[in-house]
């Protein structure tokens, strides 16, 4: 793959990181005490152009 390629890529993936981490953490901070809750969380990405459909699940774990 091109270089141009592998940075428009990661720079599109840093974004996504980025910005869901700061939306979790609002969500968290606006849910108040999450302590002992376990929250499971789901991305799915889709890419128009491509036949792409990629699912990534886990699990996030509250806090005080």
């Amino acid at each position: 793959m091109s270089d141009e390629f592998n940075m428009s890529m990661r720079k599109f993936l840093k974004q996504v990181g980025v910005t869901s981490q700061q939306a979790i953490e609002e969500a968290m901070r606006n849910a108040g005490d999450t302590a002992g809750k376990t929250f499971q969380a789901r991305v799915v990405l889709t890419v128009d152009g491509l036949d792409l459909t990629h699912e990534v699940t886990g699990k996030i774990e509250g806090q005080s």
